[in-house]
């Protein structure tokens, strides 16, 4: 690996060491109630070590480096404590060993777990933390707060779907979770992996000038994340369970944080859950790595109905990040300034908006007010105030500003080549790069040397500068999002891609309906292949009695499912559903399901189907062509 340039003097000056102005009470938060921690920090995963305390060691034993933001030095070394802590009387939570959070809740029997992190050896190791200090306890039941891997990917570490299926653990999550976990982990999930490498920097070294944080937490732990499908869902704001002798009130919240979530609350012992609705950080409104645009007006209005909901019984606040609060009025005062902040993002956004500004001029435009600037759990670190107000511009008015312009532009190549021409080739332009970085422009630079890259991608002195560029940025930036996707645009600019690999996902697809399969399957037709014939496939599943029967139909180059035999069919197939799981990982061949199922009619229309799907692969290009 290419070793990372220094901090320039444009950069040493804009992270010079000053007094923030914000809470200090926040360390003594993130420590309160620590009981201890794992023995050895290293939680060993099937692809080698998931997770390393040490890594990030640095952080907590150095001062500030000029190759990072003050603001994000102070946010990552918040984030850097980790153990199991006492939370309140039977309320605990393993923190610091995965980006999340989970919760251990005392029942009558056994252990109410909330949000079981990302993967299974992170989650693991927090049960045998709880249990080790706590006493050991059944798993008898499991929250998912919202439809985000790391908030479920976890679950094989604390249960099994054998204990599930015998009613021995329940799991709950809120109305669409199943929908909404497939549809953005798998659906869209490749591509949104391969961006996720940018937001997280889980490639980036650690170090001053590498990885420093998330923002949200210090990091992802690294293993494959699986899923057990809810056994209950939450249906209505109010809905009360009694789960393990523990009375739990929900509060569900769509199309905030995430598109199926809910916060709940514990009226017997006044301790109220945000799930990811409030954290000690501005949000996304949309991630960098993509997802659906978040709905800020709607978020705000949850935050204040929780207050309404909660508020007066609250003595206790916990979340799926960070650390917790303790006190009514403490609690009730982060609250408002966590509404009041995605309600000002929102307001001020589109009060831009309707005064004819574009997204981008909006992004300018808007800072963000005393009020919030002070408060580190309204500061960007993991969203950025000039990434979200574009995503409230995108979901009214969507990317598009207005002008025709801008209404069918040239691709990123095109483009590029003609840029180049016009500066009057590489070289000048090259030059003329470097009098704005040396000048500290990078922003410019970054614009400028994007097109040569994209015209000449092999142009080495135009992709030393871009990463030198990007590199400069990812130093200066207080959100950790947006110093990890520079630094990791200037690592592959530098040093090539990471190898592609194939991207199937086994994990998910287990839990999968039949209808959901069977979309993810569709993704993967390449229409110019399935042209001029028009296919019908009756399809039985036969150990799924509940959505037993499909009709499955090729018709102008589209792949559809309908539920039930409709029709005629040009061939009747019965199977498990594991044949399709199978199919869909890429682990049976169309001729091995054929085979081993129960066929009626013509096998080619089967193999004119599924025989041509393509395989997604990790590590496609980003910063280049």
């Amino acid at each position: 690996m290419t070793t990372p340039k220094p901090a320039t003097v444009h950069t040493q000056k804009a992270n010079a060491p000053r007094d923030l102005g914000m809470d200090d009470r926040d360390i003594d938060r993130a420590r309160q109630g620590l009981i201890a921690q794992h023995p050895t920090g290293v939680l060993e995963g099937p692809l080698g070590v998931a997770w390393d305390t040490s890594r990030h060691d640095y952080v907590v034993d150095g001062a500030q480096p000029d190759t990072v933001h003050p603001s994000l030095w102070r946010q990552a070394k918040l984030n850097a404590e980790h153990g199991l802590f006492s939370v309140a009387d039977k309320v605990w939570q393993v923190r610091g060993y995965d980006i999340s959070n989970i919760t251990f809740i005392e029942g009558q029997t056994g252990w109410i777990v909330i949000d079981p992190l990302t993967v299974e050896p992170a989650a693991r190791a927090a049960l045998e933390l709880a249990n080790t200090h706590l006493g050991e306890r059944p798993v008898v039941a499991v929250i998912y707060t919202h439809s985000h891997t790391d908030h479920f990917g976890g679950v094989l570490g604390v249960t099994s779907q054998e204990e599930v299926d015998a009613g021995r653990c329940r799991v709950i999550a809120p109305e669409g979770f199943l929908y909404e976990a497939i549809a953005e982990n798998v659906i869209a999930g490749f591509a949104m992996g391969r961006r996720a490498a940018y937001q997280f920097g889980p490639l980036l070294p650690p170090g001053p000038t590498g990885h420093v944080d998330c923002g949200l937490g210090k990091g992802l732990a690294i293993a494959a994340p699986s899923l057990i499908a809810p056994t209950e869902e939450i249906t209505f704001t109010g809905e009360e369970l009694d789960i393990d002798g523990v009375r739990v009130v929900f509060q569900l919240t769509p199309e905030a944080e995430a598109p199926a979530e809910m916060n709940f609350f514990f009226p017997d012992f006044g301790w109220l859950c945000m799930a990811e609705n409030c954290t000690h950080t501005m949000h996304n409104l949309v991630p960098i790595r993509g997802a659906l645009v978040r709905d800020a007006l709607a978020w705000s209005k949850y935050i204040d109905e929780a207050i309404s909901l909660f508020g007066d019984e609250t003595e206790v606040f916990f979340a799926s990040h960070h650390w917790p609060r303790w006190g009514h009025d403490d609690i009730v005062d982060y609250l408002r300034k966590q509404r009041d902040m995605y309600r000002w993002i929102h307001d001020q956004t589109m009060r831009f908006a309707n005064h004819g500004y574009t997204a981008l001029e909006i992004a300018e435009e808007l800072e963000l007010p005393e009020e919030f600037s002070s408060q580190g759990h309204t500061t960007g670190y993991y969203g950025h105030l000039v990434h979200n107000v574009k995503a409230v511009y995108q979901r009214y008015l969507s990317w598009y500003d207005g002008n025709p312009a801008n209404l069918w532009r040239l691709p990123p190549t095109e483009v590029g080549s003609r840029y180049v021409a016009l500066a009057g080739g590489a070289d000048a332009m090259v030059a003329a790069a470097q009098k704005s970085f040396d000048e500290g422009d990078y922003r410019w630079v970054v614009e400028m040397l994007n097109h040569l890259v994209f015209a000449e991608p092999d142009h080495a002195a135009g992709r030393a500068l871009q990463a030198d560029a990007l590199e400069q940025l990812g130093y200066q930036s207080e959100s950790a999002t947006f110093r990890n996707a520079y630094l990791t645009g200037a690592q592959e600019l530098r040093n090539g891609a990471p190898p592609r690999r194939e991207a199937m996902r086994r994990g998910f697809l287990d839990a999968m309906t039949v209808s959901q399969l069977l979309d993810t399957i569709a993704v993967r037709l390449p229409s110019d292949l399935v042209g001029g014939r028009h296919v019908t496939i009756h399809l039985t599943i036969s150990d799924r009695p509940t959505e037993a029967d499909w009709t499955i139909e090729i018709s102008n180059r589209a792949m559809s499912s309908i539920a039930g035999l409709r029709g005629s069919s040009d061939l009747a197939l019965t199977m498990p559903v594991e044949y399709l799981i199978a199919l869909a990982a890429n682990e049976m061949t169309v001729d091995d399901v054929l085979a081993a199922s129960r066929c009626e009619g013509d096998p080619t229309a089967f193999e004119f189907a599924f025989g041509h799907l393509e395989l997604f692969y990790s590590g496609f290009p980003i910063v280049e062509p």
